[in-house]
């Protein structure tokens, strides 16, 4: 049988829940879905071979190895926080490189270009961008991993990030709307107030991704005439399978502006099935030198 591999988001959940005691609070406080933080926990159990979490009394208890564990997770955290820093102070020198965690798709589809108008007004800007998924994007920026982070708000759906110790700026608001290849949708009539007819196949997020999340709380109690045919976590490769008209998906505006121009894709429902987001960035400007400050005003 293959063995996992350790990964350190477990370790974070791991603490977090240790912290707490509770599972629905700490999923919370990490940014994924309860069933998402659950399997997580599972997956270290099954790493280091004992229970580490008695979920018999209420609150959840550390089993004697989940007590045993928690000061070695906690120092190695600690340890490769330590070790992350000191390797980039080195690496700094005369040029110091600004860093960002980025949601995926905020990226590709908005960070980008935004870089290419800054450096032509800072020519002295360098950046490194460290794209994953929400939880990882926001740890990096607690633990001093990063000094912008860049995520998507919405209402029902937003990082936990101390606004007492970080500054946030709302960027740019987006849409997430449901869509699909013209033909397609056109032929088959996709539509989804429709609830006769074959269902519509649908290109899904998985359910513990931000905009998964997003998506289900738009859908809501929504009745729904899909079949779910694929599963995925980033909008690239959701829309890749859109693009070929093998169903319909919600999609962020600004990663289609393009299609949606040329009539390549077209809407598949109302506005009641879309959700307004907003791209968001937390930053600490206290310790910025002089060309993080003017990325950060001008950002």
């Amino acid at each position: 049988m293959l063995e996992h591999s350790l990964d350190l988001n477990w370790l974070r959940d791991f603490e977090c829940l240790a912290r707490t005691l509770n599972f629905t609070r700490a999923s919370d406080e990490r940014n994924i879905t309860q069933s998402a933080f659950s399997r997580r926990i599972k997956a270290l159990e099954s790493w280091v071979g004992l229970p580490l979490v008695n979920r018999a009394t209420y609150p959840v208890q550390l089993t004697e190895a989940g007590q045993q564990f928690l000061p070695v997770a906690l120092a190695a955290m600690s340890q490769l926080s330590e070790s992350r820093q000191s390797l980039r102070d080195a690496d700094r020198g005369d040029s110091r490189f600004i860093r960002f965690s980025v949601l995926h798709t905020i990226a590709v589809n908005f960070l980008a270009t935004r870089i290419d108008e800054l450096q032509r007004q800072i020519p002295e800007l360098r950046t490194r961008v460290l794209s994953d998924s929400l939880s990882t994007c926001c740890d990096l920026l607690i633990e001093g991993a990063v000094d912008i982070l860049l995520c998507y708000y919405h209402h029902s759906v937003s990082p936990m990030i101390d606004e007492a110790a970080f500054e946030r700026k709302d960027l740019v608001k987006d849409r997430l709307v449901p869509v699909a290849a013209v033909e397609p949708a056109r032929t088959m009539g996709w539509d989804l107030a429709r609830q006769d007819g074959p269902p519509i196949p649908y290109l899904a997020y998985d359910r513990s991704s931000f905009l998964g999340m997003v998506v289900e709380n738009t859908i809501d109690r929504k009745c729904l005439n899909t079949e779910t045919i694929y599963v995925d976590s980033l909008v690239e490769t959701i829309k890749r399978r859109l693009m070929t008209g093998s169903g319909v998906a919600w999609m962020p505006e600004t990663a289609i502006t393009a299609e949606l121009d040329q009539g390549l894709l077209v809407p598949v429902g109302d506005d009641a099935w879309s959700a307004t987001l907003t791209i968001s960035a937390f930053s600490n400007p206290s310790g910025f030198d002089q060309i993080a400050h003017q990325l950060w005003e001008r950002l």
